[in-house]
């Protein structure tokens, strides 16, 4: 049925890819998504340095080689270098860097330090995430309101370009808007597209000091439980699969899901209680 889909799509030139997809109900990744061009045993070794990196981010390359190592079967540490920067992963830094810096874009100082965080929508957060599949993988990006913990928005891309992250952006802007929006140094968020949206709306933009992964913690906590409780226990066979598996988890997280630095209440409720916005669900 999809392979009919997508013949429909590429015979009909006079109407956009986008809004084809909208009217079939194909999302827009899954029909440019094609498997990655990695071997099945790489695949399972990025599916291992994942799950390691969650459990120890604080190891280097040659460390990662080596505890994922066997007797019979030595991991190269180059090999392991490789999968790691497509997985956007670099050991020299405590946090995964997926999003990588661009010398052109201006970097702004970081606001949050010693600031209260006393209501939702005073500071709000992005981050960039890798996501395994069964063959591929693809990339997840989150709007956080630090106060909540609530996600406002997300979106998955098949590549790390700007457009899923202001996509994103503009989702969440479509409910409220923060005093300020932290981010890390990334080229994604520095860019002019990503930024500009931040300044026509008036809000203060922060970034992360370069390797500061407790600048970003709340976000970073997210991955964790995103990935424990959901991404390693489920096997996705394809993007369409993988949104809807994000989604359903996403809905859980902020409707059912207990945080116990929220006194046990979820993020919905305490967003809600707190913020002026309209109790309203969210679209993803």
């Amino acid at each position: 049925m999809v392979e009919q889909k997508r013949a429909l799509i590429e015979s009909e030139g006079e109407i956009t890819i986008e809004r084809q997809c909208e009217l079939l109900g194909l999302v827009r990744a899954s029909f440019y998504y094609r498997a990655a061009a990695e071997s099945e045993e790489n695949l399972l070794l990025m599916r291992r340095i994942d799950e390691q990196y969650l459990r120890t981010p604080f190891f280097g390359v040659e460390k990662m080689a080596a505890i994922l190592s066997k007797p019979d079967a030595p991991i190269n540490p180059k090999r392991v270098r490789r999968l790691m920067r497509l997985m956007g992963l670099q050991a020299i830094y405590p946090k995964p860097r997926l999003s990588q810096a661009n010398v052109q874009h201006k970097i702004y100082p970081y606001l949050l330090n010693g600031l209260d965080i006393s209501r939702p929508n005073l500071v709000w957060s992005a981050d960039i995430t890798y996501i395994r599949m069964a063959r591929g993988f693809i990339y997840l990006v989150a709007v956080m309101d630090w106060f909540s913990r609530y996600v406002l928005s997300w979106s998955v891309s098949i590549s790390l370009d700007v457009a899923f992250c202001c996509e994103a952006l503009e989702q969440a802007l479509q409910r409220a808007k923060p005093d300020i929006f932290n981010t890390d140094q990334g080229s994604q968020f520095t860019s002019l597209d990503f930024t500009g949206i931040l300044k026509r709306a008036g809000i203060q933009i922060s970034m992360d000091g370069r390797g500061r992964v407790f600048d970003n913690i709340f976000i970073e906590r997210l991955w964790r439980s995103v990935k424990y409780e959901e991404v390693f226990l489920k096997d996705y066979q394809s993007v369409r699969e993988a949104i809807a598996g994000l989604r359903a988890y996403f809905r859980f997280y902020n409707h059912e899901r207990p945080h116990q630095a929220l006194d046990y209440r979820t993020p919905q409720q305490v967003y809600f209680e707190h913020s002026k916005a309209p109790t309203l669900e969210l679209s993803f």
